[in-house]
């Protein structure tokens, strides 16, 4: 069965060489600054540089389609679910009211909705690959050694290393056990109809449970006989200096927040509005 895990990637690309507590700052500083304006100017900028990161770090289609139409088809789900509960929501954070479909009932089409929610698909734009990159270009054991080198407690560093290396393994399980269930007779694949492919999935969960119960108590059987926690500190074999790169990777996140506040005062609040 062919599937993609979503996980670390060796590769050898700048990105790949950042250090993972670098990108971790890049990622959360990036974020909050796409996700807390509306500017369409800033938001294109974002993405733009969004999608350049993720075609320097050399990734392939072919290693997150599956992820990248999941999300894909959530993020329309939302689309479609804010026009259906709030169809003139630009309206009212716009002021101004360009209609250009009637439509029935309360379901008119204004300009204003429109770019409200082409500001919202800008914002997926932005993130979503910058979160894909720092996933499967982090090396979860350099991440927590980084993170703790930063102050961050060596358990919680070793707690995230886990986390991080733990969603491969439950992706892989998730497909074995779907193997198990169509070789028991429960289809599951494209050949399937929609209800029963959901059903089937549902008949997954449990054992996906299980086993995940199950090499958790094994992981934690195996860390206490190593004596996991007992020092205050720890050394680590995959710790990587701050770099030059770095530094400028942090200061060019920084830039990209304070930009984004300045831009709440340039257009006196969160939205950038073309109508006025």
């Amino acid at each position: 069965m062919n599937f993609q895990i979503l996980g670390y990637i060796p590769e050898d690309t700048p990105i790949h060489k950042l250090n993972g507590a670098a990108k971790l700052i890049a990622l959360i500083l990036i974020s909050i600054a796409t996700m807390t304006t509306y500017d369409t100017r800033f938001l294109l900028a974002a993405a733009g540089l969004s999608l350049v990161l993720f075609k320097i770090s050399g990734i392939k289609w072919h290693q997150i389609s599956f992820v990248v139409k999941f999300i894909t088809f959530f993020s329309i789900l939302n689309l479609i679910a804010v026009y259906v509960f709030a169809p003139e929501y630009g309206v009212s954070i716009y002021g101004t009211r360009h209609v250009l479909w009637e439509g029935v009932w309360r379901f008119t089409i204004t300009s204003e909705q429109l770019f409200y929610e082409f500001n919202l698909l800008l914002k997926y734009f932005s993130t979503i690959p910058i979160a894909l990159v720092f996933i499967l270009t982090t090396n979860p054991s350099e991440f927590a050694s980084s993170l703790n080198k930063i102050g961050v407690s060596y358990k919680i560093s070793y707690a995230v290393a886990l986390a991080l290396r733990y969603i491969p393994d439950i992706q892989e399980d998730y497909f074995d056990i779907s193997v198990a269930q169509q070789a028991r007779g429960s289809e599951t694949s494209k050949k399937a109809p929609l209800s029963q492919r959901i059903k089937g999935t549902v008949a997954i969960v449990s054992p996906l449970i299980l086993s995940s119960i199950d090499r958790i108590e094994s992981i934690s059987t195996a860390m206490e006989l190593r004596r996991f926690g007992k020092k205050k500190t720890r050394t680590w074999y995959m710790a990587k200096p701050f770099s030059t790169l770095d530094g400028i990777t942090i200061a060019i996140s920084i830039l990209t927040l304070i930009i984004s506040i300045a831009l709440y005062f340039v257009n006196n609040g969160r939205f950038y509005n073309p109508f006025q």
